[in-house]
């Protein structure tokens, strides 16, 4: 039996690593906090280990999906970490969205042991990871990525190798550029429905089905409009995400005028105490602005 490391019980992690239990691979799960871990292994079976390294011993493939770059790197490197515990030909796959600065140093550190490194950020969120239909952008050496793939579609719809070292990454990042321009424009479409006194739900069940629709709307509208924020991927972690967008944009000369503004909204909805809102919540920015 294919024994698989999952390293982070999050939202996406708890569930990620549960789809791959139940596909009929020996799982060991590690979690920063303790409890996490021993609640999954209660709930689905395989086990638990107290460090990235021990999850790791004698595991084909490590699996992460943690926070952000520092804590992919406490996870995988030092006396503790994933990489220590693995042998040459083993696979570690960072479903973490993160620097692709952070990927290149992970990726060398894992060559210098023989060790296959996949970039695999996800998108699709809580509801995606749930259902086992995430869409995994990834990026790493080819033989490698086909020896991964299979193990990632216990929880993928769709899984696709994009280039080198890094490419996953960087696909996701086109990936949160798109959203937070799409999530603006529905903000201010419903906000605009508000104000001139039409029936936001009438309004989008006609534009839904023309230009118009998307995955956010036909995801977010109701919530939006009932102004609920609990369903999603959080405002600080979109923060996280669109910084890494244009810290790289900077590297690049890449310009993202709009990603730039939609950040700073973030930044608003922050101040008004929503960083665990889901990211719909900018319309919450234009109701408070009256």
């Amino acid at each position: 039996m294919t024994k698989v490391a999952f390293l982070g019980l999050g939202v996406m992690g708890y569930p990620m690593a549960a789809h791959l239990q139940k596909a009929g691979y020996n799982v060991t799960v590690y979690n920063r906090t303790t409890a996490k871990a021993e609640a999954w292994v209660a709930a689905h079976g395989g086990a638990s280990a107290a460090t990235p390294r021990a999850a790791a011993a004698g595991a084909d493939f490590v699996m992460s999906c943690v926070g952000n770059d520092d804590d992919l790197r406490s996870v995988c490197l030092g006396p503790e970490g994933a990489l220590a515990g693995l042998s040459a030909g083993s696979i570690f796959v960072d479903h973490t969205t993160v620097s692709a600065k952070v990927t290149t140093e992970l990726y060398a550190a894992a060559a210098e042991r023989q060790i296959g490194f996949v970039d695999a950020p996800v998108s699709g969120g809580q509801a995606g990871a749930e259902n086992g239909v995430l869409s995994i952008m990834c990026g790493g050496d080819a033989d490698i990525y086909e020896k991964a793939a299979p193990v990632m579609a216990a929880y993928s719809r769709i899984c696709r190798r994009l280039g080198d070292s890094g490419a996953g990454q960087m696909t996701k990042m086109c990936n949160q550029i798109a959203i937070a321009g799409l999530v603006q424009g529905l903000s201010e479409a419903l906000h605009f429905a508000e104000k001139a006194g039409l029936d936001g739900r009438a309004v989008v069940e006609v534009i839904s089905q023309g230009a118009a629709g998307s995955w956010q709307m036909a995801n977010r509208y109701e919530t939006m409009l009932d102004d609920q924020f609990e369903h999603g991927f959080a405002v600080d972690w979109m923060r996280k995400d669109l910084g890494i967008c244009l810290d790289t944009a900077d590297d690049i000369a890449a310009s993202l005028p709009v990603t730039a503004l939609v950040d700073q909204f973030y930044k608003d909805v922050q101040k008004l105490g929503g960083g665990r809102w889901d990211t719909s919540s900018l319309i919450k920015r234009l109701r408070a602005m009256g």
